[in-house]
């Protein structure tokens, strides 16, 4: 990084405000049902702020009654992470969150985005329309809008947003309490740097990074097929941290300090692996 880039980004940052870390772990039910309850809780025991559900279907129960159940389990907030807009009637998706917000007490978050890499060949095999990449994003704001016209003036529901192109960071900008970068494994980090650089939405936003390589662990339904550890880590990809919490936490804080992220999202396998991190920075 250049040192007009690291001053830009520092100016960004500062304009946005240091926000105090807080940790999320994407737990999908993948095991026996009182595996996964001792997961939860355990996750929630190691002082995570948030549990998180992929929208997978086929492979997984589907997000909002699995949140529904972790929610009973623990004081955790819960997400989906993310909804993806294309196979759901906006106003379908907008009632289901608020839903959870109400069932929850106002611990539910609504993660959504225009869907996966790969997500076209899913809409066929379901015999659903392949939207275009302008109409998936005019569907993200609808259900935004329906959420906020569900809530009323006496609930709000957190949006957190998976984004980016151009045209969906500008939505985010609009809509969003929180965004997630979308990321690549071929994503360069420089360029990565300069397209959080470039995001200066006029409110305070928080900014989320979804981390789906941990060591040599990869999380299911974190990441794309095929997906090589070694080759992030030589990169210096934001996609990955080191197992070591230590050599983790410096890397967290660095983020933080030259691009402003604070809320970071791991795979359930590495929860534990993290925990120490957790311990150390959550609220801080």
């Amino acid at each position: 990084m250049t040192d007009s880039t690291a001053n830009s980004t520092a100016n960004s940052t500062a304009a946005r405000g240091t926000r105090p870390f807080r940790f999320g772990v994407v737990a999908p039910l993948r095991t026996d049902l009182p595996a996964w309850r001792e997961q939860v809780r355990r996750i929630a025991g190691s002082g995570y702020s948030t549990l998180l559900m992929p929208d997978v279907p086929h492979r997984q129960p589907a997000p909002a009654p699995t949140l529904a159940v972790a929610a009973t389990l623990t004081d955790l907030r819960v997400g989906t992470w993310v909804y993806a807009s294309p196979p759901r009637p906006a106003w379908s998706t907008a009632w289901e969150a608020h839903s959870l917000s109400v069932l929850t007490g106002g611990r539910f978050e609504m993660g959504i985005g225009t869907g996966r890499p790969g997500i076209e060949d899913e809409l066929r095999e379901l015999g659903l329309p392949v939207a275009a990449p302008g109409e998936r994003l005019a569907q993200v704001r609808e259900a935004v809008a329906a959420l906020r016209d569900l809530d009323g003036p006496g609930a709000y529901t957190p949006v957190v947003m998976a984004v980016r192109g151009p045209k969906a960071r500008a939505l985010a900008a609009d809509l969003a309490d929180t965004v997630a970068f979308a990321l690549m494994p071929g994503d360069d980090r420089s360029e990565i740097t300069r397209v959080v650089r470039d995001f200066r939405p006029a409110r305070d936003v928080e900014l989320a990074q979804h981390v789906a390589v941990v060591g040599d662990a990869v999380a299911p339904f974190m990441a794309s097929p095929g997906i090589d550890p070694a080759a992030l880590h030589a990169a210096d990809s934001l996609a990955a941290l080191p197992d070591d919490p230590a050599a983790a936490a410096e890397e967290i804080q660095r983020r933080r300090e030259e691009l402003g992220f604070s809320y970071f999202v791991f795979g359930a396998g590495a929860a534990g692996t993290l925990a120490p991190v957790v311990a150390e920075l959550a609220g801080r």
